[in-house]
């Protein structure tokens, strides 16, 4: 694929799981991939397996919530390619403790890795962004972000990196740079494998099934490309109908409407 030929991409939390196929499905349609993470040992084994398959990845490591970190990644860059065309805001945390039950201190990590890293990256890409004649920024939220989500830091992370992307997409359009959202459902990687609620969402699911890195990548990919060319500021929700009535489906079927 050569849909993102001479394009160049930084994906955030690159280092596995959902990040991580990405940033192998932007390399594999044509663009130089920088693969950020504090995981070195899986970013750098992505960036050297990419190369392998003959693709253009490299890897740095970054603590997304460093106003410093941003910079280096930013000059990194710019002296590797000259331009940014692509900025994935995808690593995340989670806590999984109720509102009474979260530390002050569990909050603020959070906040500093979902949502402030997600501001950095925005802030510190447009401009470089902006000298390559526009792009597209695309921020993964969460389904989360459209319900009371009992993970109560999760959850308002995921919300607030709705309005920040409608709010960048607004400001930077005139920079030719789009800047949308993913809103993935249950999606099994290595961050909520070992979740309790696994089995509960795949029961409510209307789809009956978890959704896969690949499938969230499918959409990034098409948000990242031209084939996205007019769309900017809007929230993609990727979670096999659960946003759309999960819980109206289940009265359905309880109730005879629906067939399971």
């Amino acid at each position: 694929m050569t849909k993102l030929a001479n394009r160049v991409a930084i994906v955030t939390g690159a280092g596995r799981g959902q990040g991580a196929a990405e940033a192998r499905m932007l390399a594999a349609a044509g663009a130089a991939v920088l693969i950020c993470d504090v995981l070195e040992e899986e970013g750098s084994e992505l960036a050297r397996s990419l190369e392998r398959e003959g693709c253009e990845a490299r890897f740095l490591s970054l603590d997304v919530s460093s106003a410093a970190g941003w910079e280096a990644a930013i000059s990194h860059v710019r002296a590797w390619k000259g331009r940014l065309d692509i900025l994935v805001n995808n690593a995340g945390i989670i806590n999984r403790k109720s509102l009474n039950d979260t530390s002050l201190e569990a909050w603020n990590r959070l906040m500093a890795i979902n949502l402030t890293g997600t501001f950095l990256g925005i802030q510190h890409a447009a401009p470089l962004m902006k000298e390559s004649g526009g792009g597209s920024i695309v921020n993964i939220s969460s389904n989360s972000a459209f319900s009371g989500h009992y993970d109560p830091a999760y959850t308002a992370s995921k919300w607030a990196i709705r309005g920040l992307t409608r709010t960048a997409a607004m400001e930077y359009v005139g920079w030719g740079i789009r800047v949308n959202s993913v809103c993935p459902g249950l999606i099994v990687t290595g961050l909520n494998a070992d979740a309790p609620h696994l089995q509960s969402m795949i029961g409510l699911t209307p789809m009956k099934r978890s959704g896969t890195p690949e499938e969230v990548a499918r959409l990034v990919l098409f948000l990242a490309g031209e084939d996205s060319g007019f769309i900017t500021g809007e929230d993609f929700v990727i979670d096999g109908g659960f946003t759309a009535g999960a819980a109206y489906r289940r009265v359905g079927v309880e109730s005879g409407l629906y067939s399971d």
